[in-house]
């Protein structure tokens, strides 16, 4: 991403924090301090553009629903609580049928860390979203049994589906094999950021057997008996899942990840330690 140089105005008067605040938080950098009618002034101006933000994603849903609607062929089959279960009987009486594809691979001992965040997130919107009559599930490439033990440990709800026996998430693009892994890792072994490695270890497993999965968002409608994708959407294009990166984009510090992108984020039951 482009930096943009930002020229600021001179500001009215400069405050500098002392080096360290109480319990070793990191203090605010330093910030022009103005009137409240200055403040009233900025946020008036700073309102016309959230207003024109919102509208252009009013209109960019606009255009998401009018994308052309492909038929799926292949008769796909996932793990269940329930047993199998064909991709069709997975709209549970709905017509619409999201996909959350959760980084969780054959190798690996647990779920990547952000994606958990994310599974946080959406655990408690799941009655809200078949009230619209939509059924949103969670799939990973991992064994069924693992990921059952791993949603016990998390405590969420929602349901969860394994692709191992199936072509699904693959064919979507969001599995490989470790063969496809270690080329790419070979090929751009230099530039993998810090999050990988990070993630991986987490996960309990290496870097190629980490990127043998990609996160994802995929959308189905389910007409007249036939099957169809609608949409699809990976990495940062996932942020709409990713609730606490709206609400720190509100803070003053805002999701201050100078030191790293995302290497904050934990299990919910881990930053404690």
């Amino acid at each position: 991403m482009t930096k943009m140089n930002v020229e600021i105005a001179a500001p009215s008067a400069w405050v500098r924090p002392p080096e360290w605040l109480p319990g070793g938080i990191q203090p605010l950098a330093d910030h022009r301090i103005g009137t409240r009618e200055e403040w009233a002034a900025a946020r008036e101006e700073l309102l016309t553009r959230e207003k024109e933000h919102t509208m252009l994603g009013d209109e960019l849903a606009r255009q998401r629903r009018e994308l052309p609607w492909v038929r799926v062929e292949k008769e796909y089959c996932l793990d269940t609580d329930d047993g199998p279960r064909a991709l069709v009987e997975l709209f549970d009486g709905r017509s619409q049928l999201l996909f959350y594809h959760f980084m969780f691979g054959p190798s690996y001992q647990a779920g990547c860390p952000i994606n958990s965040s994310i599974a946080d997130g959406v655990n408690s919107l799941i009655p809200h979203l078949n009230a619209r009559d939509v059924t949103m599930l969670f799939v990973s490439q991992a064994p069924l049994e693992k990921l059952q033990a791993y949603k016990r440990r998390m405590g969420w709800s929602f349901p969860w589906m394994s692709s191992a026996k199936s072509e699904f998430n693959a064919d979507l693009g969001y599995s490989s094999s470790e063969e496809h892994s270690r080329a790419w890792v070979a090929q751009n072994l230099g530039s993998l950021p810090p999050i990988v490695d990070r993630n991986a270890s987490a996960s309990g497993t290496d870097v190629v057997g980490y990127l043998t999965e990609s996160p994802g968002f995929s959308a189905f409608v389910l007409d007249d008996g036939a099957v169809y994708q609608t949409y699809q959407t990976w990495w940062r294009g996932l942020e709409f899942l990713m609730g606490y990166y709206p609400i720190l984009d509100r803070a003053p510090k805002g999701r201050d990840e100078d030191e790293g992108f995302q290497l904050w984020i934990r299990r919910h039951d881990e930053y404690d330690t």
